[in-house]
């Protein structure tokens, strides 16, 4: 039953609303048959495993690997460069979480992030105003024109790659993109070549600036890895490139996510996208909204155990497969009142949608603030914006959910 189930939620003929599979599967908060894997469905058992030390990140903790209904797609990091710290355990985890989080956010950067809100606002109002040069308003993409350009730009502006270099880290970007979302109808021997390729690019270059930036370091984050020397000690090449890597690949890809689930789901809701147009404030209950009603990552399928683990009266036995549905929990109406409703005004909302214990979101401040700027400033100067396909066509990923395209039409564009 948990196999058939999962298999349907997986299946593409499901992406564009899985709501309905997650229901049924948070019948049995803790399931598994066969060789499957365990699958935690509800909010309270998924919130205590993802704060539970005896749930490990780390792939080589797992013993039984089973019938893999995702054999194949990822949460977004290749096999050519070291685990970043997202896929480790403590004390590993925490050494390497530490150090980048030095030059990123509080307490020892904690106006970095705060204080890239006026060149996001002139990349946001940049790509808009490209739309309305196009001239073409009644179909516009809003993600190939919109939401995938945004996000790495801001990862480039935040590494510190030379603004000369942006347009090739956007190609690899998107190659590797691609590649976490593979066309069905696609040679997977050539796509495999072209992301392989990607990915030994990127890593070069990556190598190179690190290279170069600790002989000659600047303000940017990329320096700051590079050259930090603090209570951890100091970053390995390979360590900083494969952080680098982390930032450039999960960052991106989640983004895009929120920003395009974000436009969907406020053309679907008129009205609390007319009142954001009136109240751009609004833009923050809006996107926490957002990340419990349609989160950018659906499900962690990539967690073991280290020990038996008893949740919701079941044992989890050591080196299990375990899979969190993230999305599933933030349905949950023992946790959620109205839980399959839309509500910016939702008083009580600790979502799942960025995770929660040591794994948490690290880049939850930027793309908070990335997301909040985007559907603002969509809302104020889209005139009269329209959906042209509901529902979109999906992207493959059933982790990484989101619209491939989203196609709109508007009347204007103000200035």
């Amino acid at each position: 039953m948990t196999q058939a189930l999962l298999r349907e939620i997986i299946d593409y003929a499901s992406r564009a609303n899985p709501y309905p599979l997650y229901e049924e599967l948070r019948k049995t908060p803790v399931s598994h048959d066969g060789d499957g894997p365990y699958v935690v469905s509800t909010y309270y058992e998924i919130h205590s495993l993802l704060h539970d030390p005896r749930i490990s990140s780390d792939s080589r903790n797992l013993k039984a690997t089973g019938d893999d209904p995702l054999a194949g797609q990822d949460e977004g990091e290749g096999t050519t460069l070291p685990a970043s710290f997202l896929k480790l355990d403590p004390p590993d985890h925490d050494r390497l979480r530490r150090m980048t989080n030095r030059p990123f956010g509080p307490p020892h950067a904690p106006h970095r992030v705060h204080d890239m809100r006026e060149e996001l606002g002139g990349l946001v109002s940049g790509l808009i105003d490209s739309i309305a040069t196009k001239g073409n308003l009644d179909r516009i993409d809003l993600v190939d024109q919109f939401a995938y350009p945004f996000p790495v730009t801001v990862i480039c502006r935040l590494l510190g790659v030379p603004r000369e270099d942006e347009p090739r880290f956007h190609v690899w970007a998107e190659t590797l993109a691609a590649s976490l979302d593979p066309d069905p109808d696609e040679d997977p021997t050539q796509r495999g070549k072209g992301s392989s390729d990607a990915r030994m690019e990127l890593g070069m270059y990556l190598a190179g600036l690190i290279e170069e930036r600790r002989k000659n370091p600047g303000d940017d984050m990329l320096s700051q890895l590079a050259t930090a020397d603090g209570p951890d000690g100091a970053m390995t090449t390979m360590e900083a490139l494969s952080t680098a890597a982390l930032l450039l690949i999960a960052g991106h890809e989640t983004t895009v996510n929120l920003i395009t689930n974000g436009m969907l789901t406020l053309l679907r809701h008129p009205d609390v996208l007319q009142r954001l147009r009136g109240n751009p404030d609004l833009a923050v209950p809006i996107v926490e909204e957002l990340l419990r009603y349609e989160p950018p990552v659906q499900l962690l399928p990539q967690r073991t155990t280290l020990c038996d683990v008893e949740v919701g009266g079941v044992t989890i036995p050591q080196g299990a497969s375990v899979w969190l549905m993230l999305a599933s929990g933030n349905r949950d109406p023992k946790r959620f009142e109205n839980a399959d409703r839309f509500d910016p005004d939702r008083a009580d909302i600790q979502h799942l949608g960025l995770g929660s214990g040591i794994h948490s979101c690290f880049g939850a401040p930027l793309a908070r603030q990335e997301a909040q700027l985007a559907l603002s400033e969509l809302a104020r100067r889209l005139e009269n914006p329209r959906l042209l396909e509901d529902p979109p066509p999906y992207r493959q990923n059933a982790v990484l959910r989101g619209p491939r395209h989203l196609q709109v039409a508007c009347d204007g564009i103000r200035p």
